[in-house]
């Protein structure tokens, strides 16, 4: 591999900064954490620092979201997960973490509040200004070396995510290490058509990577459902009403552009679900009234992609299909999911709603590649070149050169 991994790197008594994804979906009116995929797979690269001084830095949320929040549950589900002792520090670069960080003993692990309290971790720089910013300069003298296991952020080219592997010995977790490993693996073997099912509500996220995948011959087929769905039904004005959500116009008017530029591609629902009087009513798209919420899938547009799914190559299925969480409106992502699991393409799903989802329908062995990463892995597939990991190779290379 071109990156470094914890087996070359001497860590034994070293202060090491930890940089993982425990990014997780939260209840918000109690703000307790309600999926833990991402805290559990954090634990995989602690098992092999037992002999170090920890630091954990992770993320919740974005600036005005309902899950921003700070990391103390994070610290409690990851001690009952590790059935260790996680101390919890309410700070990231201030004082009390710095004074926390230097009375650290062997084998002690610290969690540093959410980073995105700081706002240089909110903005993306080149490798060279991210090891400058204050957060790295505060916290690099106190570490030996690093170690970056936050595959779903690879594509953010944040402070901590490239920054103190510009200045430190750095080296893969065992996450990152794995990801690599298996997608290039499958990547090799890969076959058309390539269909993509692509859910989710990160609006401007998804948009990109639609073009980014056809372009590169990743999506001969583009399945959509959920709120990107619902912008391309809005841009085909079979919704007539607005939808409410962030720049509605712009995401429109880009959808509405992929459509016209690639025309025979995309697949949009034709029956959805909506809830009524607290029952399920299923309608057609175009029956929908302006105070409706679409919360699933129809059984035509199932029928319809498991189709497309069952002549598929190799399939990638990112974001649920729906509020999959509650009874009523499971049919559409259980169904896609078990399509996929069912068919003969290679298959990679991704998410860590879906990754809980396939874990709930007993469906994880059946699929090829299960990762929690959502935006980061379609962008790798597509051979993007991710900030996490051109600063990681960068590293390795640094770092051979001097032995």
């Amino acid at each position: 591999m071109k990156i470094l991994t914890l087996d070359e790197l001497d860590t034994k008594g070293k202060t090491v900064f930890l940089r993982v994804d425990m990014n997780s979906p939260m209840d918000p009116k109690t703000m307790q954490i309600l999926e833990t995929s991402r805290i559990r797979e954090s634990t995989e690269s602690l098992k092999d620092l037992e002999d170090s001084k920890v630091v954990i830095a992770s993320h919740q949320g974005r600036v005005g979201n309902k899950d921003y929040t700070g990391m103390e549950n994070h610290a409690k589900v990851l001690a009952q997960v590790l059935g260790r002792d996680i101390k919890y520090v309410e700070d990231v670069i201030g004082s009390e973490a710095q004074r926390e960080i230097k009375n650290m003993k062997n084998g002690d692990i610290l969690l540093l509040d959410n980073l995105r309290l700081c706002a240089e971790e909110n903005y993306e720089f080149t490798p060279d200004n991210a090891s400058k910013t204050i957060m790295v300069s505060r916290l690099s003298k106190l570490f030996d070396l690093c170690v970056i296991d936050s595959f779903p952020s690879s594509h953010r080219a944040h402070p901590s995510i490239i920054g103190f592997s510009h200045i430190l010995p750095a080296c893969a977790g065992r996450l990152v290490e794995r990801e690599v490993r298996r997608l290039d693996e499958i990547m090799t073997v890969a076959k058309s058509p390539h269909v993509v099912v692509l859910g989710g509500s990160k609006i401007n996220d998804r948009l990109e990577a639609i073009e980014t995948l056809i372009q590169n011959g990743r999506a001969d087929q583009v399945l959509l459902t959920g709120v990107i769905a619902n912008v391309f039904m809005r841009a085909q004005g079979r919704i007539r009403f607005p939808l409410g959500i962030k720049q509605e116009e712009e995401v429109v008017s880009k959808a509405h552009s992929l459509i016209g530029e690639y025309p025979d591609v995309f697949s949009l629902p034709v029956d959805i679900a909506i809830e009524r009087d607290g029952s399920r009513v299923e309608m057609d798209v175009r029956e929908l009234g302006k105070g409706d919420q679409i919360l699933d899938l129809g059984p035509k547009t199932v029928d319809y992609y498991i189709k497309s799914i069952n002549g598929a190559g190799t399939v990638f299925m990112s974001g649920p299909a729906g509020f999959f969480e509650n009874e009523k409106f499971k049919f559409g992502t259980e169904s896609l999911l078990r399509g996929v699991a069912d068919s003969f393409a290679t298959t990679i799903v991704s998410g860590g709603h879906l990754t809980a989802a396939l874990k709930r329908y007993g469906l994880a062995d059946k699929i090829n590649h299960i990762s929690t990463a959502g935006g980061a892995l379609v962008l790798y597939l597509t051979g993007v070149k991710l900030p996490m990991i051109q600063s990681l190779e960068e590293a390795a290379e640094r770092y051979r050169s001097k032995k």
